[in-house]
């Protein structure tokens, strides 16, 4: 049943988040998301943030249940995958990784696997004066039932709430547990 809540959560949630978020583009065969955190961390410890997943990400968005099971290998042809005794999924797989600088992961998060589609995750990381700034970018492209325009609000407010986790992470605070659903 955590998958069927994981969808619904996924398609249904309209919360806000703190991360700064936008639905740049979306129609029934694409979309892109596009945000930016700004973190007191340094562009290393932002990246190593990126790469530690199962310390940010929310176990209430994945199929076990459990963020513990997750583990994102940040090298090429690395792989974002989740592991359990009843299971396991890749959820994306890396496409290049430049530590301080980029990270870039192709796949579909969530429900969208179940559709012909392209999907890019990247993080672009820079320093600022007051420590970093990063950059994601989610460009998801290709056939989903119902059209990918349908489903882009849900999916922003999903990410955007990881990615909220992730800035308290890159700057020293562990996230609370997400309620579960």
């Amino acid at each position: 049943m955590r998958i069927c809540g994981f969808v619904y959560i996924v398609l249904a949630l309209w919360v806000a988040s703190p991360a700064r978020a936008a639905v740049v583009e979306a129609d029934a065969g694409h979309l892109l998301l596009s945000y930016q955190i700004a973190s007191k961390a340094s562009v290393a410890k932002a990246y190593m943030s990126v790469a530690d997943i199962a310390r940010w990400w929310s176990s209430d968005h994945t199929y076990s249940g459990d963020a513990k099971n997750l583990h994102l290998d940040a090298r090429a042809g690395g792989c974002w995958c989740e592991k359990w005794g009843g299971g396991s999924v890749q959820h994306m797989s890396v496409l290049l990784a430049m530590p301080g600088k980029l990270l870039r992961l192709s796949g579909g998060l969530g429900p969208l696997q179940s559709g012909a589609l392209d999907g890019t995750l990247t993080f672009q990381f820079k320093a600022t004066d007051g420590g970093s700034e990063t950059r994601i970018d989610y460009a998801v492209a290709g056939y989903f039932p119902g059209g990918l325009d349908k489903v882009a609000g849900g999916v922003d407010q999903v990410l955007s709430a990881q990615i909220e986790r992730l800035r308290q992470l890159s700057e020293g605070v562990v996230p609370e547990p997400a309620s579960k659903h």
